[in-house]
């Protein structure tokens, strides 16, 4: 009897479904993985989720092992974390992290695997595919010992840059977000909070992570001259207006984007896709990331789950997703 799996896919915008998959034989070079945790990147997935990515980034969108087109019907995700049940000897019973899907079981190159530290338990290990965009947003923003720095946004990304930051020495570090309950999140960080209109301001560097309009022209606001804005905010299909007017000439404001996609210039000499992840991993060994995790639910529920999580009825930083007991 051949071998099989469980997978959530997406039917149509708006409606997904759990599907039966066939389960190859891994090779010699291959693992077999059986899911513990996956976790849902509210931003990116919901907004596939609703059909919202622009045919011109179909191809930069693609997840390392997505089946399927934009925008439907496919299989969608990148914040997986199992134990290898079939491999070779030196992964054979190791959680590992893996930029996989929503599945029960998986086979994939053993190269895809990043084996999880002893110090991280792997119900916190699903946030490092975040982790490490906030590795690779800090290496593309260079923050100095002592610098003013706001993060807007306090999402799964922006609280992610925020707790690394957090272990930066003498920097002044604010959440700036505009739902106050996002406060309690911050202090479980390390980090001040502020609502946008109390911000502080005379910034360095103000890293963008709110997805908003309003987000973005509030961190042009609260730079100092010659500050820089870090825009790690993806808007998919919607248009944003920028005000480039009054006095972003004269102050020599930048705007920069960060995008994981591609290893950081700063750092693509020296280090590989691997490297970060790893260096992400390493980081979650701090309990605070605990505060990132807002839900948990079920595997089998993830086609009631999603759309609650679209529309905001369910709110989330990260919402974990349960594949059998929950034993941690």
């Amino acid at each position: 009897m051949p071998r099989v799996a469980c997978a959530f896919w997406l039917n149509a915008p708006g409606q997904g479904e759990i599907r039966t998959v066939a389960l190859p034989d891994p090779g010699a070079d291959e693992v077999l993985v059986r899911t513990l945790w996956s976790g849902v990147s509210r931003g990116t997935e919901t907004l596939v989720f609703r059909g919202g990515v622009p045919t011109s980034q179909h191809s930069l969108m693609r997840a390392p092992f997505q089946e399927g087109d934009f925008p439907a019907p496919l299989k969608y995700g990148y914040l997986n974390v199992g134990v290898v049940e079939e491999g070779p000897s030196a992964l054979l019973g190791r959680t590992v992290f893996c930029l996989y899907p929503h599945q029960t079981h998986y086979v994939v190159p053993a190269s895809a695997v990043t084996p999880v530290p002893d110090s991280v338990p792997a119900s916190r290990a699903v946030l490092a595919g975040t982790v490490e965009t906030a590795v690779n947003a800090l290496w593309d923003a260079a923050p100095l010992v002592g610098d003013r720095i706001a993060v807007i946004g306090a999402g799964m990304v922006g609280c992610s840059v925020a707790a690394v930051l957090a272990r930066y020495p003498a920097v002044r570090v604010q959440l700036v977000d505009a739902d106050p309950a996002r406060e309690a999140t911050a202090r479980a960080l390390g980090v001040d909070f502020a609502l946008p209109q109390d911000a502080l301001g005379d910034c360095d560097l103000v890293v963008h992570a709110s997805a908003t309009e309003q987000g973005l022209t509030r961190a042009l606001e609260l730079l100092a001259p010659e500050g820089t804005v870090i825009e790690l905010s993806w808007y998919g299909d919607r248009q944003v207006s920028l005000p480039l007017g009054e006095a972003f000439h004269s102050r020599r404001l930048v705007v920069r984007s960060s995008q994981v996609g591609a290893v950081s210039p700063a750092r693509r000499a020296r280090r590989t896709f691997a490297d970060r992840l790893a260096l992400a991993l390493d980081l979650l060994a701090d309990p605070a990331f605990d505060a990132l995790i807002t839900g948990e639910s079920a595997f089998e529920e993830l086609p009631e789950v999603l759309p609650r999580l679209v529309s905001g009825a369910l709110p989330a930083l990260c919402h974990r997703i349960r594949y059998g007991p929950a034993d941690g």
